[in-house]
C-alpha cells in the first residue's frame, strides 16, 4: 500500500511559478517510479511528468517541457513539480501517482496503482 498527499496548489497569475509537493508513505519510496497528472474541468486526466525511482531519468509532456521540472528526494519520501511560466491552460487539479511495479518513468495512466487526492492549480490571465 502507498499513501500519497499533494500540497502546494493555489491561485496565481500567468507567468508566475508554483511548486507542488507529494509526500508518500507505505512502501519503500525509492523502489518505484512516480509521476504527475492533471485534470482540467470537462477533460480527461492527462500525463504531465514522470521520474524514475532513482531520480536519474525524467519524462515530460510536450505541453510542459521546458517550463516544468519534476524531482524527488528519496530521503524525504517526496516528489516535486516545479512549475514556471504558468499559463491559464495549466489550470487543473494536479495528481501525484505511484507506479509501484516500474522503476523507469511511466507515461500511461493505467500503470499507476496509487493516487493522491489532488491539489488545485488555477492560473489567471
Amino acid at each position: 500500500q502507498v499513501q500519497l498527499v499533494e500540497s502546494g496548489g493555489g491561485l496565481v497569475q500567468a507567468g508566475d511559478s508554483l511548486r507542488l509537493s507529494c509526500a508518500a508513505s507505505g512502501r519503500t519510496f525509492s523502489t518505484y517510479a512516480a509521476g504527475w497528472f492533471r485534470q482540467a474541468p470537462g477533460k480527461d486526466r492527462e500525463f504531465v511528468a514522470s521520474i524514475s525511482s532513482s531520480g536519474a531519468r525524467t519524462y515530460y509532456s510536450d505541453s510542459v517541457k521546458g517550463r516544468f521540472t519534476i524531482s524527488r528526494d528519496n530521503a524525504k519520501n517526496s516528489v516535486y513539480l516545479q512549475m514556471n511560466s504558468l499559463k491559464p491552460e495549466d489550470t487543473a487539479v494536479y495528481y501525484c501517482g505511484a507506479s509501484i511495479l516500474r522503476r523507469t518513468p511511466v507515461v500511461e495512466e493505467r500503470s499507476y496503482e496509487y493516487w493522491g487526492q489532488g491539489t488545485q492549480v488555477t492560473v489567471s490571465s
